[in-house]
């Protein structure tokens, strides 16, 4: 279990999402440019926000630019709250003995207005709010308050947030609540996958299960699922040379339980999992490169859907028509997510047997 997180605060703790586009609008109109709507700016915005600003408004001085959204901040008709959940992960933190930090781009002056708005200033060990750019403070914050990377996490919604865990050595924790949109998100290959902080609540108050136990308890038939049922593919499979020398016709089922109930969802695609989009994933590792084993590519399926999607669980099965005299021959594989506690990056994640 993660001894240390440090939390990103917009998106990730607070709602503040409709007063910054409102404020970025507002920036792009006094230069003459269309505005955003919600979903265009979950998958364009990103960090560090002087990069976002020199792709749309080149040239324009950032003092000029950060003075106008301020002000549109300010004057913005949304609201800030407190994200659902965020209150609740912070007391259970606190309870636990789990150290609690903020890392944040946020302007300093408007963070501490809404650390004192909300009641929060107690929740937190030390906070680091202005930072453009995280990947220049994550260490510093490790070594000011003797944090082991290996039992730090770092939770955010934006993949500057993934890219920080992973300069600084710590585990990423990416939550769907925020700025950016969940296929975007994706693209960054966080360590652990929640789609709020209760999620990851529930994943830390779980106990680590040993590889000998992976697999072997059947599903709760009280979680709601998705069936991704016979999906074809094509992919290079076999021990034999001869039957790696030419894809070979596969049939894949997939068995996904969200971290959301079915009633939680609102009719909302964002608060489930696209099962379109775990199709098309799944096509690409098929496809992704030869393997001897039907096994290994279950695998490697099941860890990649877990690293991808919020999850909390998998199965994989996978049917070969290889053999004569039988319908197929398969495989099927169940994989649970958990924390990773070593550090983030390629070396440093955690392997299930």
């Amino acid at each position: 279990m993660f001894r240390n997180l440090i939390f990103d605060w917009s998106g990730t703790l607070v709602d503040d999402l409709g007063p910054v586009i409102e404020a970025t609008n507002a920036v792009f109109a006094r230069h003459g440019l269309a505005p955003f709507g919600r979903e265009e700016f979950r998958r364009r915005f990103r960090l560090p926000y002087v990069d976002f600003y020199d792709e749309h408004l080149p040239g324009v001085p950032l003092g000029e630019l950060e003075a106008c959204f301020r002000t549109a901040f300010a004057q913005a008709k949304s609201a800030v709250t407190v994200l659902p959940h965020a209150r609740e992960k912070l007391a259970w933190c606190a309870a636990h003995g789990i150290r609690a930090f903020v890392l944040t781009s946020m302007d300093t002056p408007a963070f501490r207005r809404q650390l004192a708005a909300f009641g929060l200033e107690g929740a937190f060990e030390a906070t680091y709010a202005g930072v453009v750019d995280k990947r220049e403070m994550i260490h510093r914050i490790l070594a000011n308050h003797c944090l082991d990377p290996a039992h730090t996490a770092l939770v955010g919604d934006m993949i500057h947030d993934v890219e920080t865990a992973r300069h600084g050595g710590v585990a990423s924790v990416a939550v769907l609540t925020g700025y950016t949109h969940p296929e975007v998100l994706a693209l960054a290959r966080p360590d652990l996958t929640v789609p709020d902080l209760a999620a990851l609540r529930a994943l830390m108050e779980r106990s680590v299960p040993t590889p000998a136990a992976m697999g072997t308890h059947p599903p709760d038939p009280r979680i709601d699922r998705i069936h991704v049922r016979a999906l074809h593919a094509w992919g290079l499979v076999g021990v034999p040379d001869a039957e790696r020398a030419k894809p070979q016709e596969l049939c894949i089922d997939l068995l996904l339980e969200p971290w959301r109930g079915f009633d939680s969802l609102a009719d909302d695609l964002a608060a489930t999992v696209d099962y379109h989009a775990v199709v098309l994933r799944v096509e690409e590792i098929v496809v992704a490169r030869p393997r001897k084993l039907v096994e290994t590519l279950a695998l490697d399926i099941a860890r990649q859907l877990l690293a991808d999607f919020p999850l909390r669980a998998v199965e994989v099965g996978i049917d070969k028509f290889i053999l004569p005299r039988t319908q197929a021959v398969g495989v099927r594989v169940r994989r649970e997510a958990r924390p990773r506690v070593g550090r983030s990056g390629e070396q440093g994640r955690e392997r299930e047997g």
